[in-house]
Parts: C-alpha cells; structure tokens; sequence
C-alpha cells in the first residue's frame, strides 16, 4: 500500500518532542521498566506497527530474554510473566482496544491492574498505550478500523 502521507507526529512540529515526553513521563510513574517494554510492544503488535515492534525487539533484546520477547503476543498462555506482568498486559490490551468492545476495560480486568499497581502506574502505563496508537501510521489505522 502506498502511503497517503507521512505520520503526522512526524509532521507537526513539536509532535514527536510531545510524544516522547509523553513516554518519559510515563517512566516516572512506578511501574518497572522492563513491563512498561512488554507494554509498548504489545499496543504495538495489536496496533500492527512493524517498525515499533522492530525498534522495541531490538532495544530490549539485551535485555530481556528472547522467550518473554516472543512470547508477549501469546503472554495469556505464555509461563514466562509475572502476576503483575499479567495484569499490565491485560490492561493494555482492554485499553488498546476501546472501540472494538462495547465493555473494553472490565471491572476483573481493572481490579487485577489495580492490586497490583497505584494510582500513578496505571495512570503511566495506560498513556504508554495512548502514546503508541498516536506513533500509528495513518494508513494502519484505516486498514484496521475501515475509517
């Protein structure tokens, strides 16, 4: 497919100064780093950006060990992950995907993230999700939403 235009957060300018101070925020907000990585690289599975799966694969490679890395996108099945992890990364798919259920983020689903993390972190961690769907390519998102 060839693209209409580029992304527009590499368009506007100030918008990728915005956006990654977006995500050093969200560093900040006492969720670990290694689940904030298993975050960001699961919106960006379900998001189907390529390149952010690439870059985060290859970023956190050295530090993360290869089977969590393949294992992200099957986490629900997958040994490798905490309770905790679990929890991020449930709530990062409910968040991801709002407009494709009528009850996206379930109150089991919610309560399991909120034993686990404060206030704070659930507050880094969602707009982690939100800061990736705005790296999304134009073209992506039509393609998944039919807009």
């Amino acid at each position: 497919m060839q693209a209409r235009m580029k992304n527009p957060a590499m368009i506007i300018p100030g918008a990728m100064e915005a956006l990654q101070n977006l995500a050093k925020a969200s560093e900040q907000g006492g969720v670990p780093q290694k689940t904030l990585d298993l975050v960001h690289l699961r919106t960006s599975q379900i998001n189907g950006c390529s390149v952010c799966v690439d870059m985060g694969f290859r970023f956190k490679k050295a530090e993360e060990t290869i089977e969590r890395l393949f294992a992200v996108a099957a986490w629900k099945d997958a040994p490798y992950f905490t309770d905790a992890e679990r929890a991020a990364l449930a709530l990062t798919e409910a968040v991801t995907r709002l407009g494709d259920l009528s009850d996206p983020v379930p109150d089991e689903i919610w309560k399991e993230a909120a034993r686990h993390y404060d206030e704070s972190s659930l507050a880094s961690s969602s707009s982690l999700d939100r800061h990736d769907e705005c790296l999304e390519s134009p073209q992506r998102r039509h393609q998944a939403t039919g807009r």
